[in-house]
C-alpha cells in the first residue's frame, strides 16, 4: 500500500502543541494566556465576542469594513446594547472618535475593532486607540488576522483584552486554525457571563479549564495535527528571517503597489486616500469611471490566472480592486506582475496608460 508523507504520522503531543502555542505568544509579545483553537479565524471571533458579551454589555463597535459589521451582528445577539461608529470604507478610525463615543455614552465596557481590514484595505491606529480604551477601562477585542504579519501587532502594549490572529494572510501559513491572547481580565469577564459558551466547540472557558488550568498536559480533544504542524513551520520560518523583516516586506509591497497605481494612469486611483491609513497587508484601488472592477480583475486574470487580484466583495465588487499583496505574494515580481496586468486591462477599455513608467515608480517605491 502506498503512503504519504502527509498520513500516518504520529499524534501530536500535548507538548508539541504547548510549544507552538508558546510561540505564537513570542510572536505577539505577549505574556497573556494564547489559546490555537482548531478552525478558521471566524471560531475565536465568534467565540470571544459570545464569552465575553451579553445584555449587561454595552459595547462600542467600531464599523470600518465588512468584518465590523459582523461583530455588531454577533453583539446584538447575544443580548449586548451595541453602539456602531463607522466610519467610510476608504478612511480609518482616529482615538479622537473613540474618545467621543465614550464621552457622549461613559456606559460603554466593551470596543471591538478590526486592526486591518484587508477586504477594504484600511488600518486602524490601535495603539492610540488602545490608550483611549484603557483609559474608559473598558474591555479591548481586537481582530488582527490581518494584520500579523504585515505590521506590528503587539496585545500587551496596547492594552488589548482579546487579540484574535490567523496565519493565512501575511504569515503566509494555514487557515485552517487559529489563534487568541487573552487576558486576565477577558478570562474574569468569561467566568462572570452566564451566557458564555461551555462544553462547546466555540468555548474559550473549556480550553481554559480543561487545558490552562490543567497544566497544558491533556488537550481537550484531537488537535488538527496538519494545520498545527503548518502553523508551526510558519512560524519557524518567520522566527529564521526575522518578524521585522516580513512586516517590512509588505509595507513594501504596498508602498510599491500605491506608486505604481498612481503612475499607470488611466483613472486608476488608491482607493484609501491616505497613504498612512492603508493596510500594508493589501492595496486596494478605485476603478476608473465608467468600468467596472470585477471585470477589469477578470481580464487582468486572463493575462495570469496565479496574479492575487480580486475585485471588491458584494456592491464593492463595481469600483474596487484589491491587490492582496500578502504572504509569498508580497515581493517586486508579483507587484510588477499585477501592474503589467492592470495596465493591459485597462488599455483595452482604452484608457492611456503607461504601464512601463508604473514598473518603474513601484521600483522606486519597493523601500
Amino acid at each position: 500500500m502506498s503512503t504519504h508523507p502527509f498520513l500516518g504520522l504520529a499524534p501530536l503531543s500535548a507538548a508539541r502543541f504547548a510549544s507552538i502555542e508558546d510561540r505564537v505568544a513570542r510572536l505577539l509579545r505577549t505574556t497573556q494566556d494564547v489559546v490555537i483553537m482548531q478552525g478558521e479565524a471566524l471560531l475565536p471571533l465568534e467565540g470571544a465576542i459570545r464569552a465575553t458579551a451579553g445584555p449587561g454589555t454595552t459595547a462600542l463597535n467600531v464599523v470600518t469594513g465588512p468584518y465590523g459589521q459582523t461583530f455588531g451582528d454577533w453583539l446584538r445577539d447575544c443580548g449586548a446594547t451595541v453602539i456602531d461608529l463607522a466610519v467610510p470604507f476608504h478612511t480609518a478610525v482616529t482615538a479622537g472618535r473613540i474618545r467621543e463615543a465614550f464621552a457622549a455614552h461613559p456606559e460603554i465596557d466593551f470596543v471591538s475593532l478590526v486592526h486591518a481590514e484587508a477586504a477594504t484595505g484600511n488600518t486602524n491606529p490601535v495603539a492610540e486607540i488602545g490608550e483611549a480604551v484603557r483609559a474608559q477601562g473598558a474591555l479591548f477585542y481586537l481582530d488582527a488576522v490581518a494584520s500579523i504579519g504585515a505590521e506590528p501587532v503587539l496585545p500587551d502594549a496596547w492594552g488589548v483584552d482579546l487579540c484574535v490572529i490567523g496565519a493565512q494572510k501575511a504569515m503566509g501559513g494555514p487557515a485552517g486554525v487559529s489563534a487568541v491572547s487573552v487576558s486576565e481580565r477577558a478570562w474574569a469577564r468569561m467566568a462572570a457571563n452566564p451566557r458564555a459558551p461551555r462544553r462547546s466547540y466555540l468555548s474559550l472557558l473549556d480550553w481554559k479549564q480543561r487545558w490552562i488550568d490543567g497544566g497544558r498536559t491533556a488537550l481537550p480533544h484531537a488537535p488538527a495535527q496538519l494545520e498545527m504542524l503548518a502553523l508551526e513551520a510558519c512560524v519557524e520560518r518567520i522566527e529564521a528571517v526575522g518578524l521585522e523583516t516580513v512586516t517590512a516586506r509588505h509595507a513594501a509591497a504596498a508602498a510599491a503597489v500605491r506608486a505604481g497605481a498612481l503612475a499607470l494612469g488611466g483613472g486608476l486611483e488608491p482607493y484609501v486616500h491616505d497613504a498612512a491609513q492603508a493596510a500594508p497587508v493589501a492595496t486596494t484601488l478605485r476603478a476608473p469611471s465608467g468600468t467596472v472592477a470585477s471585470e477589469l480583475v477578470a481580464r487582468a486574470l486572463a493575462v495570469d490566472p496565479a496574479l492575487p487580484l480580486a475585485a471588491g466583495g458584494g456592491a464593492l465588487a463595481k469600483e474596487m480592486i484589491r491587490v492582496n499583496h500578502y504572504g509569498p505574494d508580497a515581493t517586486p515580481g508579483v507587484v510588477r506582475a499585477s501592474l503589467t496586468a492592470l495596465g493591459t486591462a485597462l488599455a483595452e477599455r482604452g484608457l492611456p496608460v503607461d504601464v512601463q513608467e508604473a514598473l518603474r515608480a513601484a521600483d522606486h517605491g519597493w523601500r
